[in-house]
């Protein structure tokens, strides 16, 4: 369980910091990270909603390394619930909108949906198997 935690906190963090960098006007990586309809972007976050999301992944983070026992805020059956609720979210983004994200996106010959098949979506898989782990050894042990 300690492996899947820990690789799940590293990613939380690093997403979160490269989201905070685009807060702050980094441009790397900003290309193939919003899908595009005749090259125009589908929506443009501004600086706040990409701090939020920013936090929200520490948040993640933090929440993982509850589960590892390193401090003891909460309740594990509060923690499980949380974890549940971050599988749910990266699973339904796997699946995604069935247009332009996920696993049954139609648009799929944009340089983000090149991006979202073999980088995102194994990435959200990855973080929704790991967090399913860690509620499960927080709650059933």
């Amino acid at each position: 369980m300690i492996i899947f935690t820990i690789v799940n906190c590293i990613v939380f963090c690093l997403i979160a910091a490269l989201h905070i960098y685009w807060a702050f006007g980094g441009k790397w990586g900003m290309a193939n990270v919003i899908p595009k309809l005749e090259g125009k972007p589908l929506f443009q976050p501004g600086r706040i909603s990409t701090l939020i999301v920013a936090s929200g992944l520490l948040g993640f983070a933090a929440i993982h390394v509850r589960a590892l026992g390193c401090f003891t805020i909460g309740s594990a059956s509060i923690i499980g619930y949380i974890l549940l609720i971050i599988v749910a979210i990266f699973s339904i983004r796997s699946i995604g909108d069935f247009n332009y994200i996920g696993l049954f996106k139609k648009k799929k010959s944009s340089s983000f949906a090149i991006w979202d098949t073999k980088l995102y979506v194994p990435l959200c898989i990855l973080i929704a198997f790991n967090s399913f782990i860690t509620y499960w050894f927080v709650l059933c042990n």
